[in-house]
């Protein structure tokens, strides 16, 4: 019987992996062009082709000092938001500088505080490295959450998303969770009256 020499079965094999994982290698990154491609990386186009509905906004300040103004915008006028329906704007500008090592442990710090253990914020952490830029008096950074992914802009251009839609929720959760540590920012945010 004919039997096919090792030497040639073993490099047929490993040619047909290496055809395997560079396809494999090609759909996930068309998948990734993909996303990206829909996923509104304008932020002048997202305004124009959203109606948004300003909900609330406020300042935040630290003993004299004014440190940035937020604002939260959605589709429907409403919050919480219908995910699969509705998008949501938050709105920061910045009147302090801060860096982006900083304005990650400012996150971590409050997710501690709201008791949201690091098994479930870790590993956003490299991501948000990689998005968040170093902020300077005048910038604004802006979250738009679209179909339950975390699109982030700054100075309106687009810098990054993060897909998993429990992270969304898990930042908003910052200033809009009852247990936030600034209730007087939820309390404008979600439309209140300002406390003289």
């Amino acid at each position: 019987m004919f039997r096919i020499p090792y030497y040639l079965f073993s490099a047929h094999f490993s040619c047909f992996c290496l055809i395997t994982i560079c396809l494999s290698q090609n759909a996930a990154f068309a998948k990734s062009m993909t996303d990206a491609m829909t996923l509104p990386n304008n932020f002048k186009s997202t305004l124009d082709t959203r109606k948004f509905v300003s909900i609330g906004e406020t300042t935040f300040s630290f003993l004299f000092w004014d440190l940035y103004k937020s604002q939260l915008l959605t589709t429907s006028g409403k919050y919480p938001i219908e995910i699969e329906k509705d998008n949501l704007l938050l709105d920061i500008n910045y009147l302090a500088d801060i860096s982006s090592d900083d304005l990650i442990e400012r996150t971590i710090e409050q997710w501690q505080h709201l008791g949201i253990t690091p098994e479930k914020y870790q590993d956003y952490l490299p991501e948000l490295k990689a998005i968040w830029p170093n902020i300077t008096d005048g910038d604004s950074l802006t979250l738009l959450i679209h179909q339950g992914r975390s699109v982030f802009y700054f100075n309106q251009q687009y810098v990054g998303v993060i897909n998993d839609a429990k992270f969304g929720q898990m930042f908003l959760a910052i200033w809009l969770s009852e247990n936030t540590s600034e209730p007087s920012l939820r309390h404008e945010l979600l439309g209140g009256i300002k406390d003289e």
